[in-house]
């Protein structure tokens, strides 16, 4: 396979596992734990490589022990959030807004500190687009299966806990088991997908196309299809628009970053567009 369908490929299919969650992230106001996530996971990998670099010496950088290390800070990200929430009664954004400034602070110090020299930090953040390999594709679908059959197991489960919480207890649907299920989800797609594409890509694939999706459409089926696509071809048109710069005119711009603000750009066209469909139509007294 070609690096550049490569590319596609591995982008296409995080757009797809993002696209999948990113509609009910959104309408249960969870976005800000995506958030939160992207930020508390750096400290998770600098902790695994410093861990197996003082056991086996050298820096092993392998990304199973990284993921390991990612996922375990997500574990601890989300028990502590709801600590704060239940034990102390805070409200939720601030108490994500809590924990993951003093993890994500206490993240870049270990970085700094002990692993600058292996540009941990960088690659959590903006990814690896532009060298991506044959096992971040297995990973990427892996990813996609993993939230496509939950969201086709659990799709009614996840509508009610969204829209209609208490029509679901009623029912004997356990929100909260759904919600922390909504959660591992969304911790799971940041982890597996921040060295292919970095947590910041994720973030604009989880919230970008929703809103985007919205301006035109209200009924959730099409919400989460549309996510999808929209997604899809903004890492089509990004994987093409980064080739062009860089043989067109010598520009060597990360494919990630790239496809990040198309979905912003796609984003502001989409509510133009929206804007002159609703616009009323004016009829002069003379035209009548």
């Amino acid at each position: 396979m070609a690096a550049d369908e490569l590319q596609i490929a591995v982008l296409a299919a995080i757009a797809i596992s993002c696209g999948l969650i990113g509609p009910f992230l959104v309408l249960k106001r969870v976005t800000m734990f995506a958030n939160s996530l992207s930020h508390t996971i750096l400290l998770g990998i600098a902790a695994a490589y410093l861990f197996t670099s003082t056991l086996w010496g050298g820096g092993l950088f392998d990304i199973s022990t990284l993921l390991i290390g990612a996922f375990a800070a997500a574990l601890i990200t989300a028990f502590l959030t709801e600590v704060l929430i239940r034990l102390f009664r805070l409200q939720e954004d601030a108490s994500v807004g809590l924990v993951f400034t003093a993890l994500f602070a206490l993240g870049i110090t270990v970085v700094t500190l002990f692993t600058r020299d292996v540009h941990i930090g960088i690659e959590a953040v903006v990814g690896n687009a532009d060298v991506l390999q044959f096992r971040d594709l297995k990973l990427a679908s892996l990813l996609v299966c993993m939230n496509l059959g939950a969201v086709t197991l659990f799709y009614k489960q996840f509508q009610l806990a969204c829209f209609d919480r208490s029509l679901a207890q009623t029912l004997g649907i356990s929100c909260g088991f759904f919600h922390f299920l909504l959660l591992f989800l969304a911790a799971s797609t940041c982890i597996g997908a921040f060295r292919a594409v970095g947590v910041l890509l994720v973030l604009a694939f989880l919230v970008g196309p929703f809103l985007i999706a919205r301006l035109f459409c209200h009924r959730l089926p099409q919400l989460v299809f549309w996510s999808c696509a929209i997604g899809v071809l903004a890492s089509v048109f990004g994987v093409a628009l980064s080739r062009h710069l860089l043989s067109a005119y010598d520009l060597a711009l990360s494919t990630g970053g790239i496809v990040a603000v198309l979905i912003g750009v796609f984003y502001v066209a989409a509510i133009f567009i929206s804007r002159l469909k609703r616009k009323p139509l004016t009829v002069h007294p003379k035209d009548q």
